[in-house]
C-alpha cells in the first residue's frame, strides 16, 4: 500500500506503486492532461517516475516556476533535435536554462544565420506538433561515452568523462534524438508550444579561449502566448531605451577604445550628474552625513591590513612610485576607517556618519563592459556608519527611510528587499552573527519591508541587505546596499573609548543607496527612455524666438531664467518655428518657450510642454512660478 500526501493535506491512498501520472489522473483528467512533472519528498521527477514509497506529492504544471523551468529545459533539447535534423553534421554541446529562455551551443562547419535560425525555429514547431513521447534511460559511464562517441558526438563524451564518480547517468530520447541529462522533461513534445529563437553568438568551448568557438543560440520559451508577447514587447521596448543610443543622441555622454570602461562625460550629461550629485549631499547633510574626500592611491600595505590585497588583487589597478606599489581604490571603505582612526574617539561621539562621492577603479573583465552599467572607472555615493552595537538597528532602520525617499524621488515607487545571512567561511563569534543578523532583521520589519532571505549570501564579516528597483517596464536593478561589518575596523585597528573607560571596536555599516552614479544614470536614462522630470533634465527649457525681431527678447527671457536658477538654452536661428519645435522635441526638453511679435508687446511668452501641449501665453513670473513648483514636486 502507498500513502501519497498531497499540498492540501489530503490523502491518496494506492495498492501498489504509482506513477506521478497516475496519481494526477486518480484527481482529475484535466490535472493528469496538465502534469509536466512532480515533486516528490521536494525532488523534481518526470511524471512517469514510479513512487514506491509513502510519499509527499506536488504536481507540476505550467502555472508553477519549476513548471516554466522544465518548459525551457525541454525547449533547448527541442532546438538541438531540430538543428540536428538539419545539419547533422553539427555536434550537440550544453543547452541550460537561462533566465527568461534557453540556449545551446553547437561545433558546426560554418556560421548560423538568421535564415539559418528561422528554419531550426519552423522544424522545432514541427517536431512540437508530432506528440513525441520524451524517454529516460539509465546509462552506465562506459555505455554512454561509447553510445555518443558512435553517434559521433564527441563533446557528449568529453562531459561525460569530466564527470567525477561512476554513478549511472540518465539519458532523454525524444525520437531520434537522445541527449545526456539529469531532467526531468515535458512528457511529450507537444506540451512545447510557446517558444521563439533569439540570436547567435559566438562560445568558447567550456569558457576557455585556446577551445574552439562554438555557436550559442538563444531562445525563449513560455507557458503562454500572452506572456511571450509581453516578454518581446519589453524586449523591443528596451531596446528603444538602450542608454547607450539615447547617450548619443542626447549628447550627454560617449566612450571610446582608447580609454575601456571609462565614460567621457559631455556637458548636458555633467549637468544630469551634477543635478543628481548636488540633491544626494543636500539629503544626506540633512541626515548628519560628514562629507569627505580620500586619496585615489593608497600603498598595497593598507590594502593588506585590509584585506583587499589577498582577496581582491586581480581586480585592482596597481602602479608603483619610489621603489613602493601603491593600488588605485577599487572602493573607499579603508580610506573611511583612517579618516575615523584620527583622533580619540567617544562613545558620545556615535554614530559617526562619514560620506564620499568616491572615484573608484576597477579592472572588469573588457568582455564584461556594457556602455555606463559596467565600468572601469565609476563614483559611488558611498558612506560609512561607525556606531556601537545597541545603535546599529536604529542606524538601519534610519538608513532605509533614507534610501526609500531617495528612490521615491527618482520615480522608483516599488522597492525589493534581501537579506542575507552568515556564509559558511566567515570572521567573528557566533554570537555577533546572532545579535548583527537579528539588528537587521528588527529594522526591515521595523521599516514594514517585505523581503527575501538568502541563506549564506552575507559577506565574510556580516551579513547585508540588497535594494533593488523595479522601472517602468518591470526590470529589477540592484543599487542600494547595506553591510554590517565587524572586520575591517578590527583589522585596521578602529576603536572608541566605551563609556566604562574600555577601548572598543566600533561597528562599520557600508551602505549606499545609487550604487554608482555612472550605472545609476543609465538606469534612469532607460527609465525615463531621456525624457527627464524637470528637475533633472539637464536643458529644462528652450526659449525660440519666430523672427529676427524677437532675438533681444528671447535673449532677455534666456537671461531672466537663467538667473532664477534653471537651466535654459535658446535657438535663435534663422529657421522655420516648426522646424525649431519638431527639433527640440526629439531632444526631450521638458519645455519649450515661444516668443513672437504678440508676446513681445504684451510682455508674456507661449509655452509648450514636452507632451505637446501648448499651455497658452503666461507672464515670466507665472512661468517660474510654474517651473519651482514643478521642480519642488519633483513629479
Amino acid at each position: 500500500m502507498t500513502v501519497i500526501r498531497l499540498p492540501d493535506g489530503s490523502e491518496r491512498v494506492f495498492d501498489q506503486p504509482v506513477t506521478v501520472l497516475d496519481v494526477a489522473s486518480s484527481i482529475g483528467t484535466g490535472l493528469a492532461r496538465a502534469a509536466l512533472a512532480g515533486k516528490v519528498n521536494g525532488k523534481l521527477v518526470d511524471v512517469d517516475s514510479l513512487i514506491d514509497r509513502d510519499s509527499e506529492l506536488e504536481i507540476i504544471t505550467e502555472n508553477d516556476s519549476e513548471g516554466l523551468e522544465i518548459i525551457r529545459h525541454s525547449s533547448a533539447h527541442l532546438l538541438a533535435h531540430a538543428v540536428k535534423e538539419l545539419f547533422p553534421e553539427a555536434q550537440v554541446t550544453i543547452g541550460p536554462v537561462i533566465e527568461d529562455g534557453f540556449y545551446y551551443d553547437f561545433s558546426y562547419t560554418r556560421p548560423f544565420t538568421p535564415e539559418d535560425l528561422e528554419a531550426i525555429e519552423k522544424r522545432m514547431l514541427e517536431i512540437s506538433k508530432r506528440n513525441i513521447k520524451i524517454e529516460r534511460k539509465i546509462f552506465d559511464r562506459s555505455e554512454a561515452i561509447n553510445f555518443f562517441k558512435q553517434q559521433g558526438e564527441y563533446y557528449k563524451a568529453q562531459i561525460i568523462e569530466s564527470i567525477p564518480g561512476d554513478e549511472e547517468l540518465s539519458l532523454y530520447s525524444q525520437g531520434n534524438f537522445t541527449d545526456l541529462c539529469r531532467g526531468p522533461h515535458v512528457p511529450t513534445t507537444s506540451k512545447l508550444k510557446v517558444f521563439k529563437l533569439m540570436k547567435v553568438a559566438g562560445a568558447y568551448w567550456r569558457g576557455n579561449s585556446n577551445n574552439e568557438m562554438l555557436q550559442r543560440i538563444y531562445g525563449t520559451a513560455w507557458s503562454k502566448k500572452d506572456d511571450q508577447k509581453h516578454y518581446l514587447n519589453r524586449l523591443e521596448e528596451a531596446e528603444k531605451r538602450d542608454h547607450r543610443k539615447i547617450g548619443k543622441q542626447l549628447d550627454l555622454f560617449h566612450t571610446q577604445e582608447e580609454a575601456p570602461g571609462m565614460v567621457f562625460w559631455h556637458s548636458k550629461g555633467w549637468a544630469l550628474w551634477q543635478q543628481i550629485e548636488q540633491y544626494m549631499r543636500e539629503i544626506q547633510n540633512s541626515n548628519a552625513y560628514l562629507e569627505i574626500r580620500t586619496p585615489q592611491i593608497i600603498d598595497k600595505e593598507l590594502w593588506k591590513q585590509s584585506g583587499h590585497w589577498d582577496n581582491f588583487r586581480e581586480n585592482m589597478f596597481v602602479t608603483d612610485a619610489d621603489e613602493r606599489s601603491f593600488a588605485i581604490k577599487p572602493m573607499n571603505c579603508p580610506g573611511h576607517v583612517q579618516v575615523f582612526k584620527q583622533g580619540l574617539r567617544s562613545y558620545r561621539d556615535l554614530p559617526i556618519r562619514l560620506a564620499e562621492f568616491g572615484s573608484c577603479h576597477r579592472n572588469e573583465a573588457s568582455g564584461a563592459l556594457h556602455g555606463i552599467m559596467r565600468v572601469r572607472a565609476f563614483t559611488q555615493d558611498d558612506a560609512h556608519i561607525f556606531c556601537t552595537e545597541n545603535q546599529t538597528q536604529e542606524e538601519v532602520v534610519k538608513f532605509i527611510n533614507l534610501l526609500k525617499r531617495v528612490y521615491d524621488d527618482f520615480g522608483f515607487k516599488e522597492l525589493l528587499v534581501k537579506l542575507s545571512t552568515r556564509p559558511a567561511k566567515r570572521v567573528g563569534t557566533d554570537v555577533q552573527w546572532d545579535k548583527s543578523e537579528a539588528a537587521l532583521e528588527a529594522a526591515l520589519k521595523e521599516a514594514k519591508l517585505e523581503w527575501e532571505l538568502q541563506p549564506g549570501e552575507g559577506a565574510f564579516y556580516g551579513p547585508k541587505i540588497e535594494f533593488s528597483l523595479k522601472d517602468c517596464i518591470g526590470r529589477i536593478w540592484q543599487c542600494g546596499t547595506l553591510q554590517l561589518d565587524f572586520s575591517m575596523p578590527e583589522r585596521l585597528g578602529a576603536e572608541y573609548v566605551a563609556e566604562d573607560n574600555s577601548r572598543q571596536v566600533p561597528v562599520m555599516l557600508h551602505r549606499a543607496i545609487l550604487g554608482s552614479f555612472e550605472r545609476f544614470i543609465g538606469i534612469l536614462i532607460e527609465n525615463y527612455a531621456g525624457a527627464f522630470p524637470l528637475w533633472l533634465a539637464p536643458v529644462q527649457a528652450v526659449v525660440l524666438n519666430i523672427s529676427k525681431g524677437q532675438i533681444n527678447y528671447a535673449k532677455k527671457i534666456t537671461d531672466e531664467l537663467n538667473r532664477y536658477g534653471f537651466r535654459v538654452s535658446q535657438d535663435l536661428r534663422n529657421e522655420k518655428i516648426t522646424y525649431k519645435i519638431r527639433e527640440h522635441s526629439m531632444q526631450k526638453l521638458p519645455y519649450q518657450i515661444i516668443v513672437g511679435d504678440a508676446e513681445v508687446s504684451t510682455s508674456q511668452v507661449s509655452v509648450r510642454n514636452r507632451a505637446g501641449q501648448d499651455l497658452g501665453q503666461m507672464t515670466l513670473l507665472k512661468l517660474v512660478e510654474h517651473l519651482k513648483e514643478e521642480v519642488a514636486l519633483k513629479v
